[in-house]
């Protein structure tokens, strides 16, 4: 079964068939529109694939959403949450409140909840506005970009770990880690029916977002470890792609290998514009020449520093692979190609 994207206010709750039903969660000011949200049936209750973002009128599609597909949110045994993210985790501690059902997630993505909550929002908002000055953002757009952290969701009562499998009686929910959008970031292979529930990871028509914070960390390549998840997904063959955004889609495996593609390609052209540079550039600067959805000028500072985000991840993955190094400098991370 396969839909097309369209504004939320066109979305309605799905029964996909085979015991696994869709809801459109909203994301308030958000150009996603609304995560889908899947519910999973099971003898002893359905379990829930993200819960969507923590604001009043989510929760009211969310429960209402189930209510029109016959599912009393009170009967939900348990919410299993693809990562981290507001829009995908925002709402489990509700409907925990509400059913009393248990919250599942990556280990790792679990640990950056915790951090979350022990993290002050004045640290937070320093760490920020530290990073990107070093990154070559001035003190302004540093202040500007830093942005406000959304509430941290709910702390999980179970971690899971790559191949574990889902509390879902009578069915067989496997989770498969494929860290990048988020350390912990999960997909769930529905092995009983050749579904994969693909988060953020695998979407149809978008690419998610592959960052790396801070920007000058040395000890992690997610972009790296985002192309080496694309690769073991698209071993899982052409299993159906239930993706938390846009539409349904088959054949994940091909679309695995068409992100794949689109990143290298990336990966290819930022070279380039390193080659070309007669001196080394810092992040920022990387950022403001690279191509954008919407030229570099006209990003609002939030949205900048998101980017620099994705510019960072891109040259760390250059620098793992020996194409470009960094200069050994304190203040500002710089960087530079190297002969090829």
């Amino acid at each position: 079964m396969k839909t097309r994207r369209r504004p939320y206010a066109e979305q309605r709750p799905q029964d996909l068939g085979g015991g696994v039903w869709s809801v459109p969660v909203p994301i308030p000011g958000s150009p996603l529109g609304y995560t889908l949200v899947y519910a999973v049936e099971s003898p002893k209750g359905p379990v829930l694939v993200d819960a969507g973002w923590n604001h009043p009128e989510a929760w009211q599609a969310l429960s209402g959403g189930l209510a029109t597909l016959g599912i009393d949110v009170s009967t939900v045994r348990g919410v299993v949450v693809t990562h981290f993210h507001p829009d995908h985790a925002g709402l489990a501690g509700q409907v925990r409140e509400a059913s009393g059902a248990w919250i599942a997630m990556h280990e790792n993505d679990a640990a950056m909840v915790r951090l979350m909550h022990d993290f002050a929002g004045d640290e937070h908002t320093a760490f920020q506005s530290d990073m990107l000055r070093r990154a070559g953002a001035d003190p302004s757009e540093a202040r500007a970009a830093s942005g406000e952290r959304p509430a941290p969701p709910a702390v999980p009562d179970r971690e899971l770990r790559d191949g574990d499998l889902v509390d879902l009686p009578g069915r067989k929910l496997r989770a498969v880690h494929t860290p990048g959008h988020t350390p912990g970031h999960i997909c769930l292979h529905l092995e009983d029916a050749d579904r994969l529930f693909t988060g953020d990871h695998v979407l149809p028509d978008i690419t998610p977002h592959i960052g790396i914070y801070p920007y000058d960390r040395e000890d992690v390549d997610p972009l790296g470890d985002f192309l080496e998840s694309l690769e073991r997904v698209g071993e899982l063959g052409t299993l159906d792609a239930l993706p938390a955004h846009e539409w349904i889609f088959p054949d994940v495996a091909a679309r695995a290998a068409e992100i794949r593609h689109h990143h290298e390609e990336k990966l290819d052209s930022l070279l380039a514009l390193l080659a070309g540079q007669p001196e080394p550039q810092t992040i920022w600067e990387v950022a403001a020449m690279m191509t954008w959805n919407k030229p570099w000028d006209t990003l609002p500072p939030m949205l900048r520093g998101m980017a620099a985000g994705e510019a960072a991840a891109h040259l760390r993955t250059l620098e793992a692979r020996g194409r470009i190094r960094r200069l050994p400098e304190v203040e500002l991370v710089r960087f530079q190609a190297l002969d090829s």
